[in-house]
């Protein structure tokens, strides 16, 4: 018997767009990433952008049902070097690995809230650690 993927096992687009939701809300409240974070340019993203954040919150989803191998296709809105390359999107962002991380931890923190399992919580997290060095690239520049 094959096994269930990802997309599968998180429960489809529903229960993907209800994990997109809760984040993207938990990082705008976020200290260290959220609109009061010491990194001008999150602090002022997540202030005077958030008319953007139900279109955010759509390409978020698209990507995570893409990358868990459902039948979405996620397409950049600024493509990078990669279909699912998020650097470019990111670069003007200036995002540190140390506030990638805190991302991360938000992250995991959303699949805790949703009780999503400890295999499928360790994928969804492995897929996103994988662009680190590409959201982090404008950092560095």
């Amino acid at each position: 018997m094959a096994q269930s993927s990802l997309y599968e096992r998180l429960g489809g687009a529903f229960a993907i767009a209800a994990v997109v939701d809760h984040f993207s809300e938990a990082i705008i409240r976020n200290p260290i990433v959220g609109q009061t974070s010491e990194n001008p340019a999150l602090r002022e993203w997540h202030t005077n952008n958030l008319a953007r954040l139900p279109g955010l919150k759509f390409m978020r989803t698209l990507w995570v049902c893409d990358v868990a191998g459902g039948p979405q296709d996620y397409a950049a809105t600024r493509p990078g070097r990669t279909a699912l390359g998020p650097e470019e999107a990111h670069r003007e962002l200036k995002i540190s690995p140390a506030e990638f991380d805190e991302v991360a931890a938000e992250l995991a923190r959303t699949l805790d809230h949703f009780e999503v399992p400890d295999q499928e919580k360790e994928e969804v997290l492995g897929a996103f650690a994988a662009h680190k060095d590409e959201v982090t690239e404008g950092y560095a520049a």
